[in-house]
């Protein structure tokens, strides 16, 4: 029986998490950290984890987790306080599953998966669109060279904005001032669509194309008056097979889990012999090939338990020692969050930003036909 503990009720996931946890039967819940009690013991009730033992006050944090030892961690906290709670946990010798984002920068990706290396336990991303029936059926497809190899990725999503929802996304109406207290909108808490969304696409797209790496990437993003983040962007990644695009957005005019938005939230890909296209909520994905021009529908794959939810695939690897793969992978997810840096340095520069495995670069010079044309709109 693995013992688990709750850390950080900033993302409204932490409810689904330990909703979650609370029907594994390998787990034991142990305890749950935040600095907001009242929040806390809000969530907890709410998933019928009234009695789970909780620790608000920060200078209690070191001996609660020295009593509880957990064996795995939930991390919901900031996008900023991420590494820090790696470095808590993994020097304990936890396995850690952060929401997504990886982390606020590469930076900070590169210190936690070394964290991990060193303390010889594992971190994971619970990316939770990685577990849709849909996105897995197109890797299914892809896989299996339906649409031969991947040339295009191209990736819309978002919400009517975070503050619309709370935990088991019960919808709630948000003021302008919510947004002035909100972490959500501070860029030092790593707040933002292009940070919350983005990353999505472009680790599940890293995922559908085998872990390429593009040449570089160029964004614009929109600031609302009075707002120091964004809520949408816009991301294109050129490799040499082409183009690939990547949107985020708050502001849909409806939230996917409740009403399809338009455009569709999801993927399409296109491969060098077909298409597919991969919605978030639908219960088939759409195959275009030779032999199926006008589209063929194909009912979503029921999906395996131990990849089912970020927390059973955890517990999968700990169980077997099969390594964490797709976009739980650090090698995946590290290249999802390059693109991630990279887009961020392209929309504060308003340049095309060159990719290496090291980081994003601004190229030394600028002003070719190719940056004009790329060039985003400040």
């Amino acid at each position: 029986m693995r013992r688990l503990v709750g850390i950080g009720f900033d993302h409204m996931h932490m409810g689904d998490q330990l909703r979650t946890a609370a029907a594994e039967p390998r787990v034991t819940l142990v305890g749950a950290i935040d600095t907001d009690a009242a929040r806390m013991r809000e969530v907890c009730q709410a998933v019928g984890l009234g009695d789970l033992a909780q620790v608000s006050d920060f200078a209690q944090v070191d001996a609660a987790l020295d009593a509880w030892r957990p064996d795995v961690a939930v991390v919901c906290s900031t996008t900023a306080q991420h590494q820090v709670w790696v470095e808590r946990l993994t020097a304990r010798g936890a396995a850690v599953l952060l929401e997504k984002p990886f982390g606020p920068d590469l930076t900070s990706v590169d210190a936690m998966i070394e964290m991990a290396h060193v303390h010889d336990t594992a971190v994971g991303v619970n990316w939770p669109l990685a577990w849709y029936p849909t996105h897995r059926t197109a890797y299914r497809l892809v896989s299996e060279g339906a649409i031969g190899a991947v040339s295009e990725v191209h990736f819309y999503d978002g919400n009517r904005g975070p503050l619309f929802h709370l935990h088991d996304k019960i919808e709630v109406t948000p003021t302008e001032q919510d947004k002035a207290g909100s972490w959500w909108y501070s860029a030092a808490a790593g707040g933002g669509s292009l940070l919350d969304y983005l990353g999505y696409g472009t680790t599940l797209g890293t995922w559908f194309r085998s872990g390429e790496l593009p040449l570089s990437v160029t964004a614009t993003t929109h600031l609302a008056p009075g707002l120091e983040v964004d809520e949408q962007s816009i991301v294109v990644a050129a490799y040499p097979s082409g183009l690939s695009s990547f949107h985020t957005r708050w502001g849909t005019f409806t939230d996917p889990w409740n009403h399809l938005t338009q455009p569709r939230s999801g993927f399409v890909l296109v491969g060098t012999h077909g298409t597919v296209s991969s919605f978030d909520y639908d219960r088939h994905v759409t195959l275009q090939d030779s032999t199926h021009l006008d589209g063929l529908e194909v009912p979503v794959d029921a999906l395996a338990p131990e990849v089912s939810t970020g927390l059973s695939a955890m517990l999968h690897h700990l169980d077997t020692g099969e390594p964490l793969d797709g976009p739980m992978s650090t090698a995946i997810g590290r290249t999802g969050q390059l693109m991630v840096d990279a887009a961020q340095l392209s929309a504060a520069a308003g340049a095309r930003v060159e990719i290496t495995t090291d980081g994003p670069r601004l190229p030394k010079t600028q002003g070719s036909r190719q940056d004009q044309q790329l060039m985003p709109n400040r």
